[in-house]
């Protein structure tokens, strides 16, 4: 189907603000812990309005961040009941303080990690610089000092180490008042299905099957001054600690911008260079744009059919050569392999799974 493009000068088509979202595999780690002590996640996930009964659901950031604090409330626990001892209620604004005076980043992270040494033993936290005199990079590593589950890929230790990167990161941004890009970050587990969600949240170089958790990062980065104060900490605190564990997420505007695109021009596949111009830019800066967000074009677009797909299949007995052809794909064996990349299994079995296990049945990813 051939694409039309504006003329030079022309104003772009309107597009929709939309909200941001995370995969519904964030939702389901939080729940983890308390599951496995008994407790309903039933009425907290009624009162912020989501519904795990479609695994390809995306949920408003807004109500995962409702659902983050009422559990956290309710079992007096920030740690969602993952560990062996609770880490009560206050201790994320206290560790805010503690980091507050600090001079610099790599002096704020270091008490991050003597404070959490105390409220939560089960994790340790380091930060330290490369020893090569040529390596300008610095990593934060996040390990295990007990178990946490005897099954790598137990999503309560998913979403332990998952959260704790998230909450160290996003007050690190906020102190300094800037976004601090992750070159890389390994994590010590199977690639989850909600793995493609780590490109907007942590990087897009985002890796498995580690030993232990390390993110690195440029060094110099470390040396940044602390920038906020007192005044500063009490407007940030006003819904913490759940309303910044999506804060700094590299979602920006251009992302979802470029996302309306391509699913308003449905089942036309716009390349990049038709993007560009309906933005009114050139490639070269559409790309740029979209890394300094930390995404690629072609993640975006791979993304999106994705998520359309896997909701299709979940929500719709639609032919699966139909969900191809509306989502663009030039025949339905190519459809067949991104089915199985996502998912690990073929369309016809993914509807099968959800059918023999239940609407939150979900096929096990593979991993990469």
């Amino acid at each position: 189907m051939p694409t039309t493009l504006p003329p030079p000068g022309a104003d772009a088509a309107p597009l929709r603000p939309k909200r941001a979202t995370v995969a519904m595999g964030f939702v389901t780690g939080m729940l983890a812990g308390m599951q496995g002590r008994g407790r309903d996640p039933t009425p907290f996930l009624a009162a912020a309005g989501i519904d795990l009964a479609d695994p390809a659901t995306r949920v408003p950031i807004d109500r995962y961040a409702r659902l983050y604090n009422d559990i956290t409330r309710a079992l007096d626990d920030e740690g969602f009941a993952l560990f062996a001892r609770p880490m009560r209620t206050d201790s994320f604004e206290f560790l805010c303080r503690g980091m507050l005076g600090a001079a610099t980043l790599g002096e704020a992270l270091d008490r991050a990690a003597r404070f959490l040494r105390i409220v939560l033993p089960d994790l340790a936290v380091s930060v330290r610089r490369a020893e090569a005199p040529d390596d300008e990079r610095a990593e934060l590593r996040i390990s295990e000092t007990r178990r946490l589950a005897d099954w790598r890929g137990d999503p309560a230790r998913v979403f332990a180490f998952e959260w704790l990167l998230r909450l160290i990161h996003a007050v690190a941004c906020w102190l300094v008042g800037r976004g601090l890009a992750l070159d890389s970050v390994h994590f010590p587990y199977p690639r989850p299905a909600h793995a493609d969600d780590y490109a907007l949240v942590y990087t897009e170089h985002s890796f498995f099957d580690a030993g232990t958790l390390v993110a690195r990062l440029r060094d110099n980065l470390l040396d940044l001054p602390v920038r906020r104060d007192e005044a500063a900490l009490k407007a940030f605190l006003d819904g913490a600690p759940g309303k910044i564990t999506m804060l700094y997420r590299r979602d920006r505007d251009m992302v979802l911008r470029v996302r309306d695109l391509l699913r308003d021009a449905l089942p036309a596949s716009l390349a990049l260079e038709d993007v560009a111009a309906r933005l009114h830019l050139s490639p070269r800066t559409l790309h740029r744009r979209l890394e300094d967000e930390g995404a690629t074009f072609r993640s975006i677009k791979d993304a999106l059919r994705r998520d359309i797909a896997l909701s299709r299949l979940t929500k719709t007995q639609l032919p699966v050569a139909t969900i191809a052809a509306e989502l663009g794909y030039a025949d339905t064996s190519a459809f067949y392999r991104a089915c199985v990349a996502w998912t690990g299994v073929s369309p016809e079995r993914f509807r099968r799974q959800l059918h023999a296990h239940g609407a939150d049945a979900t096929a096990k990813p593979r991993s990469h």
